[in-house]
């Protein structure tokens, strides 16, 4: 099985895919959510923002009860190489610094800042935007300021995953941005190709010019054609389509996975216990690379993503930006509520994710899915 190989066509050229052994065809339930247009969440009276959303050592928060802030106020400093910072998601005072649940499989609780909005979602002065290539030391910075982690469910810092690795010798020459979304329910990259394929390859142009890399995938599954389709619209438009590949994988579960689609695109394996640079090869997920472009061109910091509320559990399934700190409760009101013979909400899919058994643990950046199964669907 892992010596065959699928071919791709892009125009007169060829790509051969790799196979991986094993692998499931399940059923990927996307269409649930993934047909409404992404639009943004309101805000909660109250945000839970916890000092810990990487997984490196929580941040150290910088306010105090009593304390006004601003949106994009940088609220948690981060604490050693694999921490990431913390902002405010909007303006308002901190009520509390204090253990609270948080979103985590095992149910413990974290230190986190409450913040009271007041309504006006005021900003905080902002970084000035980076040029269209910025010098590599200033990108690796603005990621690092801005508490960019990996948003498909990892949290590594960015800006650690992009800097070399010491004693790590081989020059990067492929950048792997993944879409493939793998995980039956969730479709938040998804939309956000849809709806923001520009920005995307905005970051994605970022990351392969800081690299420095031969080139450029971006891999996405191919149940998503409009996906595929806006991110090939986006790039010819833009004039570089030579610099960039979209390349429409097979739909397989877990062809997500880092190493898998390393697989995939090139045949490579990772080395036991080893990571992609080892082997000339750095990969960020579709939204971590999207979340570089509004850093370096906005000035914005990661406080807020995309959240995928789905399953037959939920009155109306859709995506949703959603700032970091709203409560999970809030969040699913948007979505039409819990239904009645809704049984089970999960943090993520159905295969990754773990149990909600409180509604009042806030959306992180980890946060990817919140999914209410019914008993036909959870067993």
């Amino acid at each position: 099985m892992d010596s065959a190989l699928y071919s791709y066509r892009l125009g007169a050229g060829q790509r051969q895919l790799w196979t991986f052994p094993g692998g499931l065809h399940l059923p990927d339930e996307k269409e649930l959510s993934n047909s409404v247009p992404l639009v943004s969440a309101p805000l909660s009276r109250r945000l839970i923002i916890p000092l810990r959303q990487h997984i490196g050592a929580p941040a150290k928060p910088l306010v105090a009860v009593g304390d006004r802030v601003l949106k994009g106020q940088l609220i948690g400093e981060a604490q050693g190489t694999l921490s990431a910072t913390i902002h405010a998601s909007s303006s308002g005072t901190v009520i509390a610094l204090e253990e609270r649940p948080v979103p985590h499989a095992s149910g413990l609780s974290a230190p986190c800042i409450l913040i009271e909005i007041d309504g006006e979602d005021a900003w905080a002065e902002l970084p000035p935007p980076l040029s269209a290539r910025p010098d590599p030391t200033a990108l690796r910075e603005r990621i690092r300021w801005a508490g960019i982690v990996g948003l498909g469910g990892a949290a590594f810092p960015s800006s650690v995953k992009l800097t070399p690795a010491p004693g790590i010798r081989i020059r990067i020459r492929t950048l792997i941005v993944n879409g493939a979304e793998c995980e039956p329910y969730i479709s938040c990259d998804d939309r956000l190709m849809r709806d923001r394929p520009e920005r995307v390859l905005q970051g994605a142009r970022l990351l392969r010019d800081l690299l420095g890399v031969d080139e450029c995938l971006i891999a996405v599954e191919d149940n998503k054609p409009e996906a595929i389709t806006a991110l090939r619209q986006s790039l010819k438009s833009g004039g570089d389509a030579a610099a960039i590949e979209i390349i429409a994988i097979p739909t397989l579960y877990p062809s997500g996975g880092e190493k898998q689609l390393i697989r995939i695109l090139t045949g490579q394996e990772v080395p036991s216990r080893g990571i992609p640079a080892q082997i000339g090869i750095v990969c960020q997920n579709i939204a971590t690379v999207a979340a570089i472009a509004d850093a370096a061109f906005d000035g914005k910091p990661l406080i807020s993503r995309i959240v995928t509320l789905t399953g037959r559990g939920l009155g109306q399934p859709r995506n949703l930006e959603v700032p970091i700190g709203v409560p999970v409760r809030h969040i699913i009101e948007q979505a039409g509520g819990l239904s009645p013979e809704s049984r089970r909400l999960l943090i993520g899919g159905p295969m990754m994710g773990f149990a909600c058994d409180d509604l009042d643990i806030p959306v992180t950046k980890a946060v990817n899915c919140l999914l209410a199964l019914t008993p036909d669907e959870a067993p």
